[in-house]
């Protein structure tokens, strides 16, 4: 059953990687190519499921939206963003993520939670709207909040696909964090701010039950370089516990936002463990 689901994410990865021209902002052909699969491919396991549109530089663009448990008031939101950095092809950012997505909610579906779950495909991630209010995420995170809305916590993925077993394949921020961190990039790392270690311990934890993948947490302030860079960010904003799943991305992973970011890059067989282990914690949050 797992083979089938390996096969599953690599399927969707491929799709969203094979897409010419390259899914960034400037082609939004691409992108609605890229939202109408997510679309499919969440109508597949709930009836709940719809596009979240708004304008940016005279485009429109939409987020793609699931739910399942609807009768459940207080929400876990699992996000990942779609769109690309430049001409590149996104495996591993963030097409590795789209991919985790759909495949959780495969795992969860038919799963009596306690808490509804929503899955959000977010486009504009990526620069220039990274940091702005054009994020979707942000545009999601605003509408959930004037709605009053209960959130758990927010789970963005944020490329999980890479890993490396060489020795001083991980690198750090700051250098002191080799004390705490492995120097092999063969881990998942849990981050939060600093405000929120509670959640982020948990999660964490969760993770190490539902898989064999090592698992590590960091709680730390935005002014270290990537603990804010992705979708969390917004939830944050708006007073919201956010925790984003990563691979550790430009820290580990020399394709970063570039050319060679491609399907052969990854690491299936460990990107799976990743998304069994965030299905178990949110299963079990």
């Amino acid at each position: 059953m797992e083979q089938k689901g390996i096969e599953r994410v690599y399927r969707d990865v491929e799709f969203l990687t094979s897409l010419r021209p390259f899914r960034n902002y400037l082609n939004t052909d691409s992108l609605n190519k890229a939202s109408h699969y997510i679309y499919e491919s969440f109508k597949q396991y709930s009836d709940c499921v719809s596009f979240q549109e708004f304008e940016a530089y005279g485009n429109t663009y939409r987020n793609v939206l699931c739910s399942i448990n609807t009768e459940k008031e207080e929400r876990i939101i699992i996000g990942a963003h779609y769109d690309v950095a430049g001409d590149t092809p996104g495996a591993d950012d963030n097409a590795s993520c789209i991919a985790g997505l759909l495949e959780i909610l495969r795992l969860l579906y038919d799963k009596k939670t306690r808490h509804r779950i929503d899955f959000a495909a977010y486009v504009l991630e990526e620069p220039p709207f990274f940091g702005t209010e054009k994020m979707g995420s942000f545009i999601h995170a605003k509408s959930l909040y004037e709605n009053s809305v209960k959130i758990k916590v927010m789970i963005s993925l944020e490329m999980i696909g890479f890993f490396s077993d060489k020795k001083n394949s991980q690198q750090f921020p700051l250098p002191f964090m080799r004390l705490f961190y492995p120097d092999t990039g063969n881990f998942i790392g849990v981050v939060g701010n600093t405000f929120q270690r509670k959640i982020t311990v948990r999660i964490r934890d969760l993770m190490r039950k539902g898989s064999d993948i090592p698992v590590y947490s960091l709680n730390a302030p935005s002014i270290i370089p990537g603990v804010d860079f992705s979708d969390h960010r917004n939830f944050w904003r708006f007073g919201y516990n956010a925790v984003m799943i990563t691979d550790t991305a430009f820290y580990r992973n020399p394709n970063y936002h570039r050319r060679t970011d491609t399907i052969a890059t990854l690491d299936f067989d460990r990107m799976y463990s990743v998304i069994k282990s965030v299905a178990y914690a949110v299963l079990n949050l």
